[in-house]
């Protein structure tokens, strides 16, 4: 007989699924739209967790691969509630983006783009855009603390922005800097902020307090059993794959070629997905460029995270080649398998380091570094906040490849004029009117529908 798991926080598990739903509910717009759902969630809406502790484990998710939005929701989860927390929050996190882009794609595979479900994601795109905005200023005013960090975070924006610099090399720069500012004693790298430090950076009171509960303390034979569980539970499906079809199987191309991205996924989605359609379409061959972007366009726009498109790709590379299974069956399961292995080493990396990222709390030197860190990712959320921009405002992009510079300015001709009035109707929904996120996106996406009904776009 199982005990229910006990908390001094006073949060139930079935008050905290509710709140997971809700988050992956509403978990639009790529990493920066959740990680704004969540933060307002559970820190300003039900004070979970502190500001500070929120940055804390978003620095330690935006140094892992793969999807750090969902990472950090499980790393949230199981801070609250253990290992069981951990799963509810991560895997509600990408359940929604499962259901939507596996529909998606039966969809598309059977009769192509749909007009009016493009119309519907067209009105969204723009509304999430508007939440984009929002959510930067929101971490924006709590993580720069003083001038020194809105320094840092203007520098890396302008590194993975207008030089395309590795993000890898962008955060442990930052890290250093830090670490060395808090070493020196310098003020701007303190927990407080030191003179000048805005009001939004204090600590909030939270539910979970300060201090770190017995389970997120690290052991080392915690640390053994983790491993021992989620190895296997990632590597075993794909090794029996592999040895039971051949290599050259596609389903055994899904599961190894998946597998190895979600190791080397630095960076989160973005710094990805160039690397995913140029293998996938080019290498394997398993769609077309026109299709890749069309999966892009169906992740984008559906709750969850945006590597979720990998999903779209498994499941258009097995449906295109089913062996002796039923298309639709193939591309299910292809669909699934891409899913399994894109996810399932992302709740190892939580398990397995979390405990020793808590602990990291109470030094200063590294708490310097980590701040600094955080000023880093309030630069990359700008970076996706402007890319996420460009794509949902304009048709055409130019390559700007100069003077070291490395990209994607709008071609501002070829700007959606109606793209651009929803998303102004979306921001003044939201900062003028103080509208509700559900309500604007419902509103938003209704709109699309009618200008496609109206035959106003496309």
């Amino acid at each position: 007989m199982t005990t229910p798991i006990e908390t001094s926080h006073g949060v139930s598990m079935r008050e905290a699924f509710h709140v997971w739903l809700r988050v992956a509910a509403l978990s639009f717009g790529g990493p920066a739209g959740q990680i704004a759902v969540m933060h307002r969630i559970i820190v300003d809406e039900k004070r979970w967790i502190s500001d500070a502790r929120f940055l804390h484990a978003l620095n330690y998710c935006m140094l892992l691969p793969g999807p750090e939005a969902q990472q950090l929701a499980t790393y949230i989860g199981w801070l609250m509630h253990r290992t069981a927390g951990g799963l509810l929050a991560g895997l509600l996190f990408i359940l929604p983006g499962v259901l939507a882009i596996m529909a998606l794609s039966v969809i598309y595979a059977l009769y192509g783009a749909v007009p009016l479900v493009s119309a519907l994601f067209f009105g969204l795109k723009a509304a999430v855009l508007a939440i984009v905005v929002e959510a930067l200023l929101r971490v924006g005013r709590r993580a720069l603390k003083n001038g020194v960090m809105r320094l840092i975070a203007v520098a890396a924006f302008v590194a993975i922005f207008f030089f395309a610099l590795p993000f890898p090399f962008i955060i442990l720069a930052a890290g250093v800097v830090g670490y060395l500012g808090a070493r020196a004693g310098y003020p701007a790298f303190a927990p407080g902020g030191g003179p000048g430090a805005s009001a939004g950076a204090q600590v909030t009171e939270s539910l979970l307090g300060d201090a770190t509960p017995p389970h997120a303390r690290p052991s080392p034979a915690r640390l053994v059993r983790t491993l021992a569980i989620w190895l296997p539970l990632w590597l075993v499906p794909v090794a029996l794959l592999v040895t039971a079809l051949g290599g050259a199987n596609v389903f055994s191309q899904i599961a190894t070629f998946f597998s190895k991205m979600a190791m080397v996924t630095f960076g989160g989605a973005y710094a990805a997905l160039a690397y995913v359609a140029q293998q996938a379409v080019e290498r394997f061959h398993w769609l077309n460029a026109r299709e890749m972007l069309d999966g892009l366009g169906m992740a984008e726009t559906t709750p969850g995270p945006l590597i979720m498109v990998l999903q779209f790709v498994g499941f258009i590379a097995a449906f295109r080649a089913p062996g002796a299974l039923s298309p639709l069956a193939a591309g299910a399961l292809g669909g699934l398998t891409a899913t399994w292995v894109t996810f399932a080493p992302c709740f190892l990396w939580i398990f397995a380091g979390a405990p020793y990222i808590e602990r990291l709390r109470d030094n200063r030197a590294l708490s310097g570094a980590l701040s600094a860190i955080t000023a880093t990712v309030v630069g990359v959320i700008l970076n996706l906040t402007i890319w996420f921009a460009i794509h949902a405002l304009f048709h055409e992009t130019i390559p700007v490849r100069a003077l070291g510079l490395h990209f994607d300015a709008p071609a501002i001709a070829s700007v959606d004029g109606w793209a651009l009035a929803l998303a102004v109707a979306a921001a003044l929904a939201i900062f003028r009117f103080r509208l509700g996120m559900l309500a604007t996106l419902a509103g938003a996406a209704a709109a699309g529908v009618a200008l496609r009904l109206a035959g106003l776009i496309g």
